[in-house]
């Protein structure tokens, strides 16, 4: 009894074992993956992503929302807003976790089948058990749990690639909401000095000291500053809803939301492209993403040769025998093997196919690396462009129009020209204004591009800078 008793025991540590291997892959943390990118990708989103999963937790967003949005969102801010109030930005984490749970699960093994059958003949009963399980499954149980682990690698890879994809479009958002309001301001500056030139060109010509072609012209002035205010003001609610929607906000949220007068300074100089090189990352994401994905592919054609030919379930069964008129019964005790035979179908599709996916995974990976230097050096070479055009603007083209402006003031007070002329140079310089405007929405446009390819993200960086400047000699 004391031996069997002993059993017991060891027998429960043994099984207790089995199930833990048998269990697979460990459970996913959200929280740990969240850190994760929050580590890797730490000059996107400053450590402020995270995933609500309760109301407390929900409460405290909505908390740190409300508190942004109590003064002007800089980008920076609009980025946070972003991380921890846009339901979409949410909805990408719940499903990533999703997916990852999903991909774990293939990595397990799968519950064994238990069948009970319970047959009458006579004075006979026969009761039959059966435990099935597949046993190349469970052959295969270190492969598959090591091809999960890969895909679950994947997964986190490609959550942060779309969070540097989500952050970008939020930084660029801002950018174009805050230059759109910008120019309203100035289109309307214009527009109301059109319409001063148009009233007092109509009450000279009254009194007839204007003639008809004069008027015209000024009503004509007019009319445009019209048309570009109508198209600077659609323009502005346009890219501010754009920044709305991406920012995930209600709207009350809507109300509060307010960004600043004016785009950012320039920065003093522009990256230097050797810092901009040695800034570049050792472990871009989409790199790591072409890799992680052909590794899946090529680490798990052995499972899959074996799997496209055939599959083996194995049966432990037991069946007792009651014979009630003699009173007797007996066990049998034994187990099946059932294999699949590749008579009719070989597998050779479903190998040639996935050959041909490991094939595609490997020329992607090139392709990638290949193009990699070259989407630095057209972000570098847009980021650059941006900025010498910007600085242009600012350092040569603004000032020589304040020159101008100035000398016509004087000009105007010595009467050597009118009042039609001086509104003219007006326009001109608030003209010359809004193309500044422009040129620094293109580079903080082109920044925001340039720091996402740094990270394996590139994004579009067509330059598109508004017009050149007005003619410096005016048309007085």
């Amino acid at each position: 009894m004391k031996r069997l008793f002993n059993r017991v025991p060891l027998r429960a540590g043994v099984a207790a074992i089995g199930l833990g291997v048998l269990s697979g892959c460990a459970s996913i943390d959200i929280g740990q993956s969240v850190k994760r990118i929050n580590d890797e990708t730490s000059g996107f989103t400053q450590g402020n992503l995270s995933l609500a999963t309760n109301d407390s937790e929900k409460t405290k967003l909505r908390g740190r929302a409300h508190s942004l949005l109590e003064k002007p969102l800089s980008q920076s801010q609009a980025v946070e807003l972003a991380l921890v109030n846009s339901p979409s930005m949410q909805a990408l984490l719940a499903q990533s976790w999703a997916e990852a749970a999903r991909t774990a699960q293939s990595g397990r093994i799968a519950n064994p089948v238990f069948s009970f059958e319970r047959l009458r003949a006579g004075d006979e009963l026969e009761l039959g058990r059966a435990l099935s399980f597949g046993l190349l499954d469970l052959i295969s149980l270190p492969w598959r749990q090591s091809a999960a682990s890969r895909r679950i690698e994947q997964a986190q890879v490609k959550l942060a690639a779309d969070v540097v994809d989500q952050v970008t479009l939020v930084r660029q958002a801002w950018v174009r909401a805050v230059a759109a309001q910008q120019t309203l301001k100035y289109a309307e500056q214009v527009y109301e000095a059109s319409q001063a030139s148009a009233e007092l060109a109509q009450r000279m010509q009254a009194v007839g000291n204007f003639n008809r072609v004069s008027r015209a012209r000024q009503q004509a002035f007019y009319a445009d500053a019209a048309t570009r205010l109508a198209s600077a003001s659609h323009l502005n609610t346009a890219a501010r809803e754009e920044l709305v929607r991406l920012l995930g906000l209600n709207d009350a949220q809507v109300d509060q939301l307010r960004l600043p007068d004016r785009l950012p300074d320039l920065p003093k100089e522009p990256v230097n492209p050797k810092a901009f090189s040695a800034q570049a990352s050792q472990s871009r994401l989409d790199i790591r993403l072409a890799q992680s994905n052909f590794d899946a592919y090529a680490k798990a054609q052995g499972l899959e040769l074996v799997n496209s030919f055939t599959d083996i379930e194995l049966t432990a069964r037991r069946n007792t025998k009651f014979d009630n008129a003699a009173g007797t019964s007996s066990s049998a005790r034994g187990y099946e093997l059932a294999l699949r035979l590749p008579i009719f179908d070989w597998g050779g599709m479903q190998r040639d196919a996935f050959n041909a996916r490991t094939l595609a995974a490997a020329n992607q990976l090139e392709a990638v690396t290949r193009s990699a230097g070259s989407n630095l050096r057209e972000s570098y070479s847009a980021y650059r462009a941006a900025h010498d055009v910007a600085r242009h603007y600012r350092d040569e083209v603004l000032p020589l129009r304040k020159v101008i402006s100035d000398e016509n003031q004087l000009r105007y007070n010595g009467m050597l020209i009118g009042v039609f002329e001086l509104l003219a140079d007006y326009r001109d310089q608030v003209e010359t204004v809004i193309a500044a405007i422009d040129a620094e929405q293109q580079f903080w446009l082109a920044d925001a591009a340039m720091q996402a390819s740094l990270i394996g993200r590139p994004t579009s960086t067509t330059l598109s800078v508004g017009g050149a400047a007005p003619s410096a000699g005016g048309g007085h």
